[in-house]
């Protein structure tokens, strides 16, 4: 490496007089080492020539928030000394179904450059993406130093991938799979890892479906001294749960089994005893349907709590009431609307440390089921509680069937350090159910007040009075998402003008047409991504961006080309779906045949 390195700095062929440096290579990248801060190393490597080089030598994590923005090729060639990978692939409205099965963003291709670029690779974080199995065994096979592995949001594979996982990296600390779509073959992949196997120290498989073989499980976590994260799905019983608290009294964060009315306490309330050793746990979470009876076994466990995650526990508000007192240093809490405003009360009453409040619909997809069985959901005013007992919050994600103007206003002013601000009024433009006013004074109030605002979903009925109030005052805006609303194209343009650090904008089923599209040419090669669907875009307004924006890859998803585009028989018809993002690597290789790359 260090030869490499010495024929690639002697042959710039510099004058000597211009290679003035303060510090030599080697301890300039001892010092760049310690810069962790992707926008902080992006902006030392623009210095000069000399601290491009040794920013480049000494960068060993790479995040890529777009697989198609850039190449691996061209990232081996960047950087040789790469140890950890982060990379996001398909856009985030794939989380709602809006992107075609088979779209891309596959692994693989990544993972066979990385194998003779970065035979030393350790860590490989994916979001989004689609692995096989192949590409799982392929992976073990082919470093034989890898250490962490963590798949959210992705698909394609299998149980039996997590199995050469576990079979083939002899050093693996971390194996993490969350909100996967996984073909569960069943748990005996747990079978796989080797019985002199002793190094890890994350395992989550919450979201796995089948009994997994417990008595692997077992000597796995009791081999594993240095494990800290274990969580478990919704099959491990409460008995079994105790056996695993007894042989990792170490853990810090604990995703329990399921707490199911059908279930008997572990006797003489062994399994509280067991969570009371647990005495540096800070996070807790599981497949909670509880009453009363169960709660104490976790109040022994809630005293040094920051995330209590409860969006898998249908809690009611009672229910929340009691767990809440016993978490004092709470600072993080999802939950699902099921606790209700009362249950929002008891957040605003116990929880004053709180930073961030993630409140899930039970059932996203029919609101009806909660009304039916008894329950009111949340409204503006639990939101309103919160932000009354909670001065510190900067982070919410608020599902709730009904808002007011006056209770998001009387928010942000509680809560002026937003810094994500998310609010989905379930029914769609949705208006202040009071005054039936727009939303827009609402939104106006959050931008206004939270300076520091860096990412905004908006909801409910809203007009182009809305973005123009985004555009004027949300300076420090890096992600926006649109769904049902404005009134014409200016409210696009209000924010491609006025939002000048904009990275992500996200908008659906909203009247923005080609001049909305259009406004934003000179904004679009400092953006990751825009995603347009169900709006007024046409591929005549698609195929302008594409030729006066060369550099930018437009792709347009049509499913059903009954109108001809990939043989382009037609002059202009709408474009369903547009996807514009900045690349270096040019159009991509694997499109899909629904995928038209303009």
């Amino acid at each position: 490496m260090e030869a490499r390195r010495k024929k690639e700095m002697d042959s710039e062929e510099k004058p000597q007089e211009a290679r003035f440096s303060l510090f030599p290579d080697e301890v300039l990248e001892r010092i760049l080492s310690f810069v962790n801060s992707r926008n902080d190393r992006s902006a030392v490597s623009l210095v000069c020539k000399d601290w491009y080089t040794a920013e480049r030598w000494s960068r060993t994590h790479i995040f890529i928030g777009n697989c198609y923005s850039v190449s691996p090729e061209i990232v081996a060639r960047r950087f040789p000394n790469i140890r950890s990978f982060t990379i996001k692939g398909k856009p985030r409205f794939s989380d709602f179904n809006l992107v075609p099965p088979n779209w891309g963003a596959d692994i693989h291709p990544w993972l066979v450059a990385f194998a003779s670029a970065y035979p030393f690779l350790e860590e490989l974080r994916l979001k989004r993406m689609s692995v096989s199995d192949e590409s799982l065994d392929f992976l073990a096979r082919s470093f034989p130093g890898f250490k962490a592995l963590s798949l959210v949001t992705c698909d394609g594979f299998s149980t039996k991938g997590l199995g050469s996982i576990a079979s083939g990296c002899r050093n693996l600390t971390e194996l993490d799979i969350q909100e996967s779509v996984i073909d569960d073959l069943g748990g005996s992949w747990l079978n796989r890892f080797p019985e002199s196997f002793t190094s890890l120290e994350v395992l989550n498989f919450a979201n796995l479906n089948s009994e997994v073989n417990f008595d692997a499980l077992e000597r796995l976590v009791a081999r594993c001294k240095s494990l800290k994260v274990l969580k478990v799905n919704r099959n491990v019983t409460l008995e079994q749960l105790r056996r695993l608290l007894v042989r990792a009294p170490q853990l810090i964060e604990l995703g329990t089994g399921s707490f199911s009315q059908d279930q008997a306490l572990p006797a003489d309330a062994q399994l509280e005893t067991a969570f009371g050793n647990c005495k540096n746990l800070n996070t807790l979470s599981g497949f909670w349907v509880v009453s009363s009876l169960y709660l104490p076994v976790l109040y022994p466990a809630c005293a040094n709590l920051s995330f209590l995650n409860l969006s898998y526990a249908p809690l009611q508000s009672t229910e929340l009431a009691m767990l809440l007192p016993h978490c004092p240093l709470l600072r993080r809490l999802w939950v699902l609307d099921t606790v209700e405003d009362k249950g929002l009360e008891a957040v605003g009453a116990s929880c004053h440390l709180l930073e961030e409040l993630r409140v899930f619909p039970a059932d996203p997809f029919d609101q009806d089921v909660l009304l039916d069985a008894g329950g009111n959901g949340v409204t503006e005013s639990g939101f309103v509680a919160v932000s009354e007992g909670c001065p510190k919050l900067h982070y919410v994600l608020y599902f709730c069937r009904q808002m007011t103007n006056a209770a998001v206003a009387i928010v942000a002013h509680n809560c002026p350090n937003f810094t994500h601000f998310r609010l989905c009024i379930m029914s769609t433009r949705e208006p202040d159910y009071l005054t039936n006013q727009p939303m827009d004074e609402a939104f106006g109030a959050v931008v206004k007040t939270c300076t520091k605002l860096r990412r905004l979903s908006v909801s409910g009925l809203l007009t182009d009075l809305a973005f123009e109030y985004i555009g004027t005052y949300a300076k420090n805006l890096e992600a926006l998402s649109v769904a049902f609303a404005g009134s014409s194209d200016k409210g696009m343009q209000f924010v491609l003008k006025g939002c000048p650090k904009l990275r992500k904008l996200e908008i659906r089923d909203c009247p923005f047409g080609n001049a909305a599209l259009l406004s934003g040419i000179e904004r679009y090669e400092s953006m990751r991504s825009l995603w347009m669907s169900a709006c007024n875009v046409t591929m005549n307004g698609c195929r302008l961006l594409a030729r006066e924006m060369p550099r930018l890859n437009v792709e347009v998803i049509k499913e059903n080309d009954s109108d001809g585009i990939q043989e382009g028989r037609v002059d202009d018809v709408d474009a369903e779906k547009v996807y514009v993002y900045r690349s270096v690597a040019g159009a991509r290789r694997d499109a899909p045949p629904f995928v038209v790359t303009l």
